[in-house]
């Protein structure tokens, strides 16, 4: 039998991720903000792109699969603090709240300490494309950035944006140990959930869940 292309795989780890809980009424509230919702439209720009194509076309479904069985794992490595982490997020069919706490610690904004709730739509994307990329580390650029440190890079003129979803948790800028990041952003638009921005000098992706938009 043919192995699955890279593609199908990115396209069955999607499939699986969806249908997820969150852990009872006490942790709902701290989660209400972060859990996967509807996914947006892909942009025209990104429904041609090749990947993309192939992906629409693939049947997701996992016939029989016990989503409640599958658990969710991240690893990383913050290239500002030195600062690593490796940990099960989703388990037993529910978001692993103090999993969730360590990773918006990691992920705080690390200039001015702020910490905030990453979104778990961008974790669940994370934790597909290492899947489907070979299970390595994130090395973390970027991610959460609070509204003092956004301004004070826009005034440097490092091309912020002034809405930036990273000023909401919802964005983050990687590499992957063991996977080139110019595969790592194939594998990123032909997931299509959300922005995949691609900046080949500094050698890292952009991952966003905002609307479905390349760059």
């Amino acid at each position: 039998m043919r192995a699955p292309s890279f593609v199908s795989r990115v396209a069955g780890l999607f499939a699986r991720t969806q249908g997820s809980g969150c852990a009872g009424d006490a942790s709902r509230s701290r989660l209400a903000s972060r859990l996967p919702g509807n996914r947006s439209q892909p942009s025209q720009r990104a429904r041609q792109h090749p990947l993309l194509i192939g992906l629409s076309a693939l049947n997701t479904s996992f016939a029989g699969a016990d989503e409640t069985a599958i658990e969710r794992s991240l690893a990383f490595h913050h290239t500002h603090t030195d600062e690593q982490l490796s940990v099960t997020y989703f388990a037993d069919g529910h978001y692993v709240v103090d999993s969730l706490f360590r990773i918006d610690h990691l992920l705080r904004d690390f200039r001015t300490g702020e910490i905030y709730p990453i979104d778990a739509d961008l974790l669940d994307t994370l934790h597909i494309l290492r899947s489907a990329c070979g299970g390595g580390t994130f090395e973390v650029i970027s991610a959460y950035r609070s509204a003092a440190t956004n301004a004070m890079l826009q005034a440097r003129g490092d091309g912020v944006a002034t809405n930036s979803l990273h000023l909401q948790g919802r964005a983050i800028d990687v590499r992957l140990t063991g996977c080139d990041t110019a595969r790592l952003r194939e594998a990123a638009i032909a997931l299509a959930r959300g922005g995949v921005g691609y900046y080949p000098v500094s050698d890292f992706v952009h991952l966003d869940t905002g609307r479905v938009r390349v760059w």
